[in-house]
C-alpha cells in the first residue's frame, strides 16, 4: 500500500506535468471520481493548467488556473506521465495535455480518487514534516499502543504500517508500549527516525526498501542484533519488531525528588523561673 514516501515520489511525478493546458479529462469511472458525475471534473478542468503539486500525508492536490484537483493513490495506484494508456482501462483517471502528453492515475485495483476541490480537514499535520512541540503533543498522549498512535492519520498524516515498523526498530522503542509513557527524549527520537526513515525510502524508490521491512516475514531476524521478530496484531494491523532492540517496557523515569521531612508540631519554648534566672 502507498505509504508517505511512495505518495511523495507521487507528487515529484506530478511536477513534470505542471504549466500544461489540459484539452482532454477521462473522468468515466465513477467510482474513482465520486461523487462526482461522468464530464463533471473535465468541465471544470479543460482548459486550465497545473500549476503546483502538494501532498500532506498521502493525499495529494494539485493546484490549477481553475479548481484544485485531489488525488489519492489508494491501496495500489500510482501516479504517470507521458506514458502510453494502460492496457484493460488500468488508467482510472486522465488528462490529456495540449501538444500531446497526459497524466494517469494507474490503480489496478480501483481504490484510489479524483475529486475537485478535495477536503482534508480531517487528517493531522504531515508526518515528514511537523515540528518538534506539535509531535510531542499530539503522539505522546493517551494510552493507545504507540504504533497505533502512529498509525492515526488524525494525529500524524502519512505513516503506514510499514513505516510504523521500519520508525520503531529504527528508534528501538516497542510498538506496544503506550504512547502517553514515553518522554520527551524518546519522542524526539522517534521524531528523529520518523523523518530519518522516510527520507531514506523517498531515495530508495519505496518503503519496502527500508532495513528491517526486508526481514519482515515469520522467519525473518533482526537485521541489528539477529533476534528472531516478534510478530503480532498491533492497531489492527500485523506488526514486527525486535523483542530485544525494542523492549516493551520503556525505561523508568527518574521519580521527583521526596518532600522535605515534616518538621512536627512547634513546642513552646521552656519556662524560666527566677531559679533559673539565678
Amino acid at each position: 500500500m502507498p505509504e508517505l514516501p511512495e505518495a511523495e515520489r507521487a507528487r515529484q511525478t506530478l511536477e513534470g506535468a505542471l504549466d500544461r493546458r489540459i484539452v482532454r479529462v477521462d473522468d468515466r469511472d465513477t467510482y474513482v471520481c465520486r461523487p462526482h458525475q461522468p464530464g463533471e471534473i473535465a468541465g471544470a478542468l479543460v482548459g486550465a493548467r497545473l500549476l503546483s503539486a502538494h501532498r500532506r500525508g498521502k493525499f495529494l492536490w494539485v493546484e490549477t488556473t481553475g479548481p484544485v484537483l485531489g488525488l489519492h493513490l489508494g491501496m495500489a495506484g500510482r501516479i504517470t506521465v507521458d506514458q502510453p494508456p494502460a492496457p484493460r482501462n488500468w488508467d482510472r483517471f486522465a488528462l490529456d495535455f495540449d501538444g500531446g502528453g497526459r497524466l494517469a492515475l494507474f490503480d489496478k485495483r480501483r481504490l484510489g480518487r479524483a475529486v475537485l476541490e478535495p477536503d482534508f480537514s480531517h487528517v493531522g499535520p504531515d508526518a515528514a514534516e511537523i515540528g518538534r512541540d506539535a509531535f510531542r503533543a499530539r503522539v505522546g498522549r493517551g494510552t493507545a499502543p504507540l504504533k497505533a498512535r502512529l498509525l492515526d492519520q488524525g494525529v500524524i498524516a502519512g505513516v503506514g504500517n510499514l513505516l510504523a515498523d521500519e520508525t520503531l526498530w529504527r528508534a528501538r522503542l516497542s510498538p506496544l508500549v503506550p504512547a502517553g509513557e514515553l518522554g520527551p527524549e524518546e519522542l524526539d527520537r522517534l521524531r528523529r527516525e520518523l523523518r530519518a526513515a522516510t527520507r531514506a525510502a523517498i531515495r530508495g524508490g519505496g518503503v519496502h526498501t527500508g532495513a528491517l521491512i526486508r526481514h519482515r516475514r515469520r522467519d525473518g531476524m533482526c537485521p541489528r542484533c539477529g533476534a528472531g521478530l516478534t510478530r503480532d496484531t498491533v492497531g489492527g494491523r500485523t506488526t514486527y519488531w525486535c523483542p530485544v532492540c525494542q523492549p516493551e517496557v520503556t525505561p523508568p523515569r527518574r521519580p521527583p525528588p521526596p518532600p522535605p521531612p515534616h518538621p512536627g508540631p512547634l513546642k513552646p519554648p521552656p519556662r524560666t523561673t527566677s531559679r533559673t534566672r539565678a
